[in-house]
């Protein structure tokens, strides 16, 4: 058991949360319950996937939860593509936020790689 806080690829993913909160503020309002919310939810499964791990036993129950925030890394990788896609996000904004998933993403699979 180990203090999620002090992780690396926490640090980075709760920036990731934070910046997806940012961004998603200037989405259409018909979209609060939609992407709005999805991508949302998304970015901080990542960051929670984490720390819940952190809390675990073992490492192959801290293995399972960072596998499972590679998979919210994945949905959200989709929902900022799809977002630009429908000119939700501007295209430099898109780049940040897809270039900060991936690095995330890398991260958890370098640590995975360590359990």
């Amino acid at each position: 058991m180990q203090d999620f806080r002090n992780l690396e690829v926490w640090k980075r993913a709760h920036r990731l949360v934070l910046a997806v909160y940012r961004c998603s503020q200037e989405m259409p309002r018909d979209e609060v319950f939609g992407i709005t919310m999805q991508l949302r939810r998304g970015a901080t499964a990542i960051a929670t996937r984490i720390a819940e791990g952190c809390g675990r036993e073992g490492n192959a129950d801290f293995a399972a939860d960072l596998r499972r925030a590679v998979a919210a890394c994945n949905e959200v990788e989709y929902l900022i593509l799809l977002a630009k896609d429908l000119e939700y996000l501007k295209a430099e904004v898109d780049e940040r936020l897809t270039g900060e998933v991936v690095e995330v993403r890398k991260m958890l699979h370098g640590l995975l790689r360590k359990l």
